[in-house]
């Protein structure tokens, strides 16, 4: 999904920065002080030399727009998390009906690029917490997850963002984040093996110090059905 600067919240983005490099979790990235279209215009003439080096012929009908393709789907499309202005809103509510029992978001869609070779990460995330006093729309924790896989990544660090900015946002510890991905530079690169896949999790609070709650929430893991 594209950017869309209407659903977003980025004073809440500015506060998670914020609370991420606290407890050391964010990207390595630096201020540019570039907008979205100067951002644009360097990477097109940037990637105008790389083609170049490869000896593709910028002149061809087929080839004469990649650059500036590349460029708006890098700043638009794939890593347009690294932008904390569009954060996505995730009001959290009162729990009103004081639910105490598990919410869990299974089989969440993971798209990143990894950092190393910016090729694609493909996989799924299940996303559990237990409501202490707020409850959070479930459709915001697929747009946590989908923020933070829309940036060059590493599994590790994708996996412990998502926790630690619904940490921020739910005020609890009593979260776990679970991702199963196939990284393309194994599969189609390297080793090049196309059957393998990187397991991630993070968990807090009860889940990491209730052995009741933890294989409950493993077991549901478990039992999502294979990609």
């Amino acid at each position: 999904m594209a950017y869309n600067k209407t659903k977003t919240d980025p004073e809440l983005g500015r506060k998670i920065h914020e609370h991420l490099v606290k407890v050391g979790v964010e990207t390595p990235v630096v201020d540019t002080g570039l907008s979205r279209t100067d951002k644009i215009e360097k990477i097109e003439g940037h990637f105008i030399e790389v083609m170049k080096a490869l000896g593709l012929n910028l002149a061809d009908d087929s080839l004469m727009d990649t650059p500036k393709r590349v460029a708006k789907m890098y700043v638009n499309e794939i890593f347009w998390g690294l932008d904390y202005e569009a954060f996505p809103k995730c009001t959290a509510v009162d729990n009103k009906m004081k639910y105490d029992e598990m919410v869990i978001e299974r089989n969440v869609n993971v798209q990143s690029n990894c950092e190393h070779h910016f090729v694609v990460i493909d996989g799924v995330a299940t996303v559990a917490y237990i409501p202490n006093e707020k409850v959070l729309g479930l459709s915001k924790l697929n747009r946590v997850v989908e923020y933070f896989a829309k940036r060059p990544q590493i599994q590790e660090r994708l996996t412990e963002q998502v926790y630690y900015a619904l940490q921020y946002i739910l005020d609890t510890d009593n979260i776990a984040v679970v991702v199963d991905a196939q990284h393309y530079c194994v599969k189609s690169r390297g080793v090049e093996d196309t059957g393998s896949s990187t397991v991630t999790s993070k968990l807090g609070g009860c889940f990491k110090e209730d052995p009741a709650v933890r294989q409950e929430f493993m077991n549901i893991v478990n039992s999502c059905a294979p990609r």
